[in-house]
């Protein structure tokens, strides 16, 4: 199999982002998120679900790499749930108090009751999906105990977003979308600049240094990471910006203890710089700690054969399999 940022290309890069199976859950509130629901390609029973939870201004989309490698797996047999957070992707708008990573873990907690109500689960969290998880694990750690048998938590922080973060560069008082978000441009730069690029004001070498790291990456996967920013309005991200800059969930952490962790990070990530990863792996000392060099905020897409191979690896740990691969006739 072939990926990009590892010399590969594709004929279709966005081919099979999407699923045919797509259905909409209700949250606590009504809300609808739309969610993506892939079963065990052979048909049987599946041994556990992988659920992924995306990053900020992204969707369920940004997990389509990772999509390809589970449907491969045949030990364990693996089902799959990917869904877009409320005011992103094909969910529907958040109003400003309801965008909060709060509400999310509650949206996520809605998901698995809705799709996934029992057997053994592994949470994919990827940047807020992270954060979204703590904080699911600070409300509800009877699931962690009962259910959730494995987190991988990718680029990612559990507090202090901003104070290790981008330069002001391409940020300017003049730029209408920065005087919305108002101070918070000051010292939380890269996230105004990821609303930025959803908004279509950056050019594609910025989007790139902002998404990805110091290596060769494929040209139309930056295309991809436009096509997934301009998904979600700008005015709906504007609305995360207050969250995501007040999250501290370092106490939260204690709610993994019972967990299998892995904590990925690419140590040239200009929006969760590696400490972050460090210092997750410091309070939680069980956990695996994955240091991928040269690669930036979207891990998981640039370097996606060693960052699937470590969650293969979660997964195989927490259903009991061997990680053998299916072979199509």
């Amino acid at each position: 199999m072939s990926y990009p940022g590892e010399g590969s290309t594709f004929d279709e890069p966005f081919a099979g982002s999407r699923t045919e199976r797509t259905s909409t859950v209700a949250a606590d509130d009504g809300t609808p998120l739309a969610v993506e629901e892939i079963e065990p390609r052979d048909g049987g029973e599946a041994e556990l679900t992988v659920v992924g939870v995306h990053g900020f201004a992204l969707s369920r989309r940004s997990w389509f790499v990772q999509r390809r490698d589970f449907a491969e797996l045949a030990r364990p047999r693996v089902r799959q749930v990917y869904y877009d957070h409320r005011g992103h992707g094909q969910s529907a708008p958040s109003d400003a108090a309801h965008s909060t990573i709060e509400q999310l873990a509650g949206d996520l907690h809605a998901v698995l009751r809705a799709v996934t109500p029992d057997g053994p689960v592994v949470l994919l969290g990827h940047s807020m999906g992270g954060m979204v998880i703590m904080e699911l694990a600070q409300i509800c750690p009877e699931l962690f105990i009962e259910r959730i048998r494995g987190v991988a938590l990718i680029a990612t922080a559990a507090g202090e977003i901003g104070a290790h973060g981008l330069p002001r560069s391409l940020l300017s008082k003049y730029n209408p979308l920065t005087r919305r978000v108002g101070e918070l441009a000051e010292w939380r730069p890269g996230l105004v600049e990821f609303i930025r690029a959803a908004g279509g004001q950056l050019t594609k070498a910025a989007v790139r240094r902002l998404a990805f790291g110091s290596r060769d990456v494929d040209p139309r996967l930056v295309d991809f990471m436009i096509d997934m920013l301009r998904e979600t309005p700008v005015r709906q991200l504007a609305h995360f910006v207050d969250t995501l800059g007040t999250h501290n969930r370092y106490a939260a952490l204690a709610g993994l203890k019972y967990t299998d962790v892995v904590v990925i990070g690419g140590d040239a990530d200009r929006l969760t710089p590696f400490v972050h990863a460090e210092r997750i792996a410091a309070e939680l000392p069980g956990a695996r700690l994955v240091r991928v060099e040269g690669a930036g905020h979207m891990v998981h897409l640039e370097e996606p054969e060693l960052v699937n191979r470590h969650l293969v690896d979660l997964v195989v740990r927490c259903g009991g399999g061997d990680g053998t691969r299916r072979r199509d006739e």
